[in-house]
């Protein structure tokens, strides 16, 4: 049983924590590039913050050896990052069991986004089974402050839409296609209904259970359970 997590790892000693917190309004995504070496290169993509304010924290950084900007597209940067420090050197004095965090790296599982937040790393990551997520939940729990936002198991998904009724299909089809959810609207919610031969408070009906059927099939499975609300 496949599972994905989101979950928070809070540890100051993680790479480019330092450099988040001096730039606390950017948005800083990590990916590490495995061909360079014995310690892998850093790719972060950078969205908002002062450019100038971040490249100062990365040029003070204690663990950064050296960076590049490698190109900008609007408010959106890019750079490649020198570990200036090994991964004992980074966390030694934080994690005790140096070895368990070495042995992660071979898990059956893969980190596919890293968040750098100003106190820890916030991560989305696909494991092959409770067991598997156990030791690296456990690792974490044991040598850091571990939360878990979102435990999902994995399934093929069908396609988008794949659950509407043919009715509603239809009704949202000629919504969109005459232009009902342009700004501003070309055309009455009146007129759909004559074209389908149904009252509009049916075409009501029938668009509100499509979209709630693709916003269940879409993003709602990304969120995290809300907190229950005040009595």
């Amino acid at each position: 049983m496949r599972l994905v997590a989101e979950f928070k790892i809070y540890c100051d000693s993680l790479p480019l924590v330092d450099v988040v917190a001096a730039v606390p309004d950017a948005r800083v995504r990590l990916d590490l590039q495995y061909n360079h070496g014995k310690r892998p290169l850093f790719l972060i993509t950078v969205n908002g913050g002062s450019e100038q304010t971040l490249e100062t924290a990365l040029t003070d950084a204690y663990d950064v050896g050296g960076w590049t900007q490698i190109g900008q597209a609007g408010d959106t940067r890019r750079y490649q990052i020198q570990p200036a420090l090994s991964f004992e050197e980074q966390l030694g004095d934080d994690i005790d069991d140096l070895a368990g965090l070495e042995e992660l790296a071979t898990a059956d599982a893969f980190i596919d986004r890293i968040t750098v937040e100003p106190d820890g790393w916030r991560q989305t990551g696909w494991f092959a089974d409770r067991e598997e997520f156990s030791k690296f939940s456990s690792f974490w729990q044991h040598n850091a402050d571990f939360r878990l936002d979102r435990l999902n198991r994995v399934e093929t998904p069908e396609p988008p839409g794949e659950g509407l009724t043919n009715r509603q299909y239809e009704a949202l089809r000629i919504a969109y296609e005459r232009g009902y959810f342009e700004i501003p609207r070309q055309v009455s919610l009146e007129a759909i209904a004559t074209e389908l031969d149904i009252t509009a408070s049916s075409v009501t009906e029938r668009l509100r259970r499509a979209q709630t059927q693709l916003i269940e099939e879409t993003v709602a499975t990304t969120w995290p359970t809300l907190p229950e609300s005040p009595q």
